[in-house]
């Protein structure tokens, strides 16, 4: 008996830390990293909106920050790791209906990155935010403050661009909305932890091929497209003219 012991005792650990090793990994560290600094940024941008005119700058920092974000994102899915790419999960409608309709029933295909409905909310996201983001470079509160584009527009035109950027706001909230319900389903009917993954950039290897595996976050093209888009806004606003609301002083 003692000798049968010893073997028992070392078998448990390996047992209990083999759902740890049982995972793959799927988002890379730009990704992740630009999710959740996306959350924190559209969350500032609204604080700061509510706050009042005398928040302005902070407004417009945490919008300089939207804006880049997305437009890197917008390059990441060209030129990203696999799973970043639009070309891996942004599908056609009889796709998107089939996935759903297996949801629905509990078994939903599976799809190592975005799913087809996620990637609905992805583009939704994307396309909303970089309109919101483009408008408020152009808008002004009609009393002191004007986005540091807003010279290089009439202010009939800014001032419409002003209501966009009011209105898709509330958009953009019941879409963020809508994407953590559809979050909180699919742990239900999926029983698939996606805010885990995309913390961690894993997923249960159950769910994931050995060639879906990505090997590397491609860290130094990501920086390069980072400092691309950063250099861009950059000139854009510092070649803008110089921006005053004369007409309504």
């Amino acid at each position: 008996m003692s000798s049968i012991r010893p073997g028992l005792d070392t078998a448990a650990p390996a047992e209990t830390a083999a759902p740890a090793r049982d995972e793959r990994r799927v988002w890379d560290l730009p990704v992740r990293v630009f999710h959740w600094t996306l959350v924190a940024g559209v969350l500032a941008s609204y604080v700061t909106s509510r706050l009042g005119p005398e928040y302005f700058s902070l407004h417009l920092a945490s919008g300089y920050l939207v804006t880049v974000l997305v437009a890197f994102r917008m390059l990441w899915g060209l030129f990203g790791t696999r799973h970043a790419r639009f070309a891996s999960f942004v599908q056609g409608p009889r796709a998107i209906s089939r996935y759903a309709t297996g949801l629905l029933r509990g078994k939903p295909a599976r799809h190592a990155g975005h799913n087809p409905l996620g990637a609905l909310m992805v583009l939704a996201l994307l396309a909303m935010l970089f309109v919101q983001a483009s408008t408020g470079l152009f808008s002004n509160d009609e009393i002191f403050n004007v986005g540091p584009l807003y010279a290089w527009v009439s202010e009939d035109f800014s001032l419409q661009l002003t209501a966009v950027h009011k209105l898709l706001f509330n958009w953009i909230a019941a879409a963020i909305l809508i994407h953590v319900l559809a979050i909180l389903v699919h742990r239900l009917l999926a029983r698939e932890n996606l805010v885990r993954a995309m913390w961690t950039g894993r997923k249960p290897a159950h769910a994931v091929n050995g060639d879906e595996v990505i090997g590397s976050s491609r860290l130094v093209l990501a920086l390069l497209l980072l400092v691309i888009v950063i250099t861009a806004l950059a000139w854009l606003v510092t070649h803008a003219p110089a921006a005053g609301l004369s007409s309504f002083e």
